[in-house]
């Protein structure tokens, strides 16, 4: 039977200055580990220290842009596009003018596989 997921849920995000991540399936919201679904709106100035996932990572934007830095340049994510990272790669994201997307990973993110430098 379909269920409702009626809201999400607020998780504390990585990075400065704070950004507002809004669970709707996951580890935090649903107890779901196969994957991760959150709603992210982040500041003008907002960048989170460099990670080497275990899990598979969609964003989709929204409004605004993401920078995505990796180890062989970077480049700007825009509204209406898309970025994936995959699992292992060296990624680091940022927000200079702000930005809304939603971020999907697989598996689900837990804390303890995003591996984050520093």
């Amino acid at each position: 039977m379909p269920e409702l997921i009626e809201s999400p849920s607020l998780v504390e995000a990585a990075g400065t200055p704070p950004k507002q991540i809004r669970e709707v399936a996951g580890r935090v919201n649903t107890g779901e580990s196969r994957l991760s679904i959150a709603h992210m709106t982040s500041p003008p100035g907002w960048a989170e220290p460099w990670q080497r996932p275990e899990f598979d990572e969609w964003i989709y934007v929204l409004a605004g842009a993401v920078v995505v830095e990796h180890d062989a340049g970077s480049f700007e994510v825009a509204a209406g596009q898309a970025v994936r990272a995959g699992a292992g790669e060296r990624v680091r994201y940022s927000t200079p003018s702000g930005a809304d997307y939603i971020a999907v990973c697989l598996p689900g993110f837990a804390p303890g596989t995003v591996h984050r430098e520093g």
